[in-house]
């Protein structure tokens, strides 16, 4: 489908972000997410997950935040019609999270959140 405006994406992002459940959501910390037109060095990725997951701070104070980025224009590319789009905003919200979380990509694919 055609590439969504930035601001009707973003709509959809926070519902995504609204369904998660509160119970996960208050174990995110010093994360932000961001969504932008697609990745510089891979115009395909459709989100990534940057910083020091929740499993591995050890000595952790005074760093910026995880960032969490989603990738607007391949996201809507690679969807069929809005519900499809729904979804994969979904579960790519999950799966970048689940990165916080310190899932790794096996675990992911393994619970079809790949």
């Amino acid at each position: 489908m055609q590439p969504l405006s930035p601001a009707e994406f973003e709509d959809h992002v926070a519902d995504a972000l609204d369904a998660l459940p509160p119970a996960l959501v208050a174990g995110f910390d010093n994360v932000v997410l961001v969504v932008e037109d697609e990745n510089d060095e891979d115009p395909d990725l459709l989100g990534l997950y940057e910083g020091i997951a929740l499993t591995e701070r050890e000595h952790y104070s005074g760093a910026l935040p995880d960032r969490i980025s989603l990738y607007r224009i391949p996201l809507c590319l690679m969807a069929e019609d809005l519900d499809h789009l729904l979804e994969e905003i979904q579960v790519t919200v999950v799966h970048e999270f689940a990165h916080h979380m310190g899932i790794g990509e096996q675990r992911l694919h393994a619970l079809g959140w790949g």
